[in-house]
């Protein structure tokens, strides 16, 4: 490589220079440098200040020529690219040139940024998100062996006897976006199973959800009970309840497994279901909060609005909504008719065979197969 190198710069300065660049980040790669040793040498050859911030840790990495670390808020870069690990932008690295762009800053950026993500996924401290959806299946679903589900943790890179939050997701974002945003320090992983999001963290912050996500929490110190009780609280969520934690469901989590034809066939569920949009929202709104004025508030609505449409609603329901037995007959009659809409349109999780383990369609505790809920 080093005599073809110098027969290039003979022909060509710029193919010889290219050429050096890349033998540069070859040596440091074979050296298993880390970070901070990658960007000192970096710095070194692109002779300007070079950084390197991973979004997992959200800190700096930052050296001048002279070898030296900078300090202090990094300078708008001249030159910047993505780092990529297994397709997910996990960071970026820059130059900080304030003289003219070089020609080779490119190729040495790009470099960088290869041996930046070979360094992350030899050392940490930051991993993908994202991860084989098979591999996480075999971690939470209910037909694992213990010995295989902890063998598919460990792939994933979760400690032994370490417990977990599982969360069940509806969203249109990336779901390594959702993934660090409710666990940005500590390890997170996410996968789509068959139209639901899973993600396995070791803990994660509700508050954190990105506005338009739907999620279910589930924290059993069973991995699979966790991922059980995470699509059972996803199906509870609501556009004003978009995350719902399994444990603060309480008994009301029991109607989710109350069977479907038993619950069409319930008069106070069937009288829901003929309820108008707005009808239905004046009710969830009353029933969330189990005043008229509140609910008013809720709605935007004047108060005596909202008397007149709960009138209303009385009479067709057949229920008198000023008494505690009224409200919550029509609250459970409420969810109940939720539970149904949402059965097979989110809840299929999957359950399919994968290459790790021959596995095949449980029937668990509630009497559904894993293909469902």
């Amino acid at each position: 490589m080093e005599a073809l190198a110098v027969r290039l710069s003979q022909l060509d300065s710029q193919a010889g220079g290219a050429i050096r660049v890349v033998m540069f980040y070859d040596t440091l790669m074979r050296r298993r440098v880390d970070l901070p040793a990658l960007t000192r040498a970096s710095a070194g050859l692109a002779e300007c200040v070079t950084g390197i911030r991973l979004h997992g840790t959200g800190q700096a990495i930052r050296f001048g020529p002279d070898g030296k670390q900078v300090t202090g808020p990094p300078q708008p870069p001249s030159t910047s690219t993505p780092i990529l690990l297994d397709d997910e932008e996990i960071g970026t690295c820059w130059l900080e040139r304030h003289d003219t762009p070089r020609t080779l800053d490119d190729l040495l950026l790009d470099r960088l940024a290869i041996a930046a993500a070979a360094v992350v996924e030899r050392y940490g401290p930051a991993r993908t998100t994202m991860a084989d959806p098979a591999l996480v299946e075999l971690a939470i679903s209910a037909g694992t062996d213990e010995a295989a589900r902890a063998r598919a943790l460990r792939l994933l890179g979760f400690a032994p006897g370490l417990r977990l939050h599982v969360a069940a997701v509806h969203t249109t974002l990336p779901l390594d976006q959702v993934g660090t945003a409710i666990c940005p320090t500590r390890p997170v992983k996410a996968a789509p199973l068959a139209g639901v999001g899973a993600i396995l963290a070791t803990t994660l912050d509700p508050t954190r959800f990105p506005a338009g996500v739907r999620a279910g929490i589930g924290t059993a110190s069973d991995p699979a009970r966790a991922w059980h009780e995470a699509r059972i609280a996803l199906r509870f969520t609501t556009p004003r309840r978009p995350v719902t934690h399994h444990d603060d469901l309480g008994v009301v989590a029991l109607l989710a497994h109350i069977p479907e034809a038993a619950a069409r066939d319930n008069p106070d569920v069937t009288a829901v279901a003929t309820l108008a949009p707005e009808d239905l929202e004046t009710l969830d709104a009353y029933c969330a909060t189990g005043s008229l004025r509140r609910a008013a508030d809720l709605l935007h609505l004047h108060h005596s609005s909202v008397a007149r449409r709960l009138d209303h609603l009385g009479r067709t329901l057949g229920l008198d909504l000023t008494t505690p037995t009224g409200l919550m007959r029509a609250h459970l009659a409420l969810t109940t008719w939720r539970l149904l809409t949402t059965r097979g349109s989110g809840e299929n999780a999957g359950h399919r065979r994968t290459q790790l383990q021959g596995l095949h369609p449980e029937t668990d505790e509630t009497g559904l197969s894993q293909q469902a809920l």
